[in-house]
């Protein structure tokens, strides 16, 4: 049998593989100026933000919209802008140290329910996921409009 059987290895930090990597590490930097970017013009996110805030009905099951003031919600969306997320994706068993009080099934759900609500996207054939410019744009309107408005206005009363 003379087929070819391909897979992913560990990349060597060499001179031989700065073509592999340089090709990683510029997708890394695009995900995260594409995240930086939506810091400024929170227009779309707030669009998006009444979007993802809705329940979403797909095959006769209900996917529950996000609080942005509820306290798993908030932690989830914080967690999820981490940037090592952003450089390398994340699973079910790195959002697991993050989320500590949720078992492997409640994480799977979650990624379910960010998924259908278009703000997270899967990997093709892996347990990889990534934000979305949706996500990325709705979790920036949601810090930005919490932190420089909300806090402030309660803060002096």
């Amino acid at each position: 049998d003379d087929s070819i059987d391909r897979k992913n290895a560990p990349m060597k930090k060499g001179i031989y593989s700065m073509h592999l990597l340089s090709g990683l590490l510029k997708a890394s930097n695009r995900r995260y100026i594409e995240l930086i970017s939506t810091f400024d013009d929170v227009s779309s996110g707030v669009n998006n933000l009444k979007k993802v805030s809705e329940t979403v009905v797909t095959d006769k099951r209900t996917y529950k919209g996000f609080n942005f003031f509820a306290e798993d919600d908030v932690k989830l969306l914080v967690t999820l802008a981490r940037g090592e997320f952003n450089i390398s994706g994340f699973q079910n068993k790195t959002l697991h140290r993050f989320l500590a009080d949720k078992s492997s099934g409640q994480i799977s759900r979650i990624l379910k329910r960010l998924n259908k609500h278009g703000i997270i996207k899967k990997i093709g054939k892996t347990y990889k996921y990534y934000l979305t410019r949706i996500g990325k744009a709705v979790i920036a309107a949601e810090l930005i409009v919490k932190e420089m408005s909300i806090t402030p206005v309660l803060a002096t009363a």
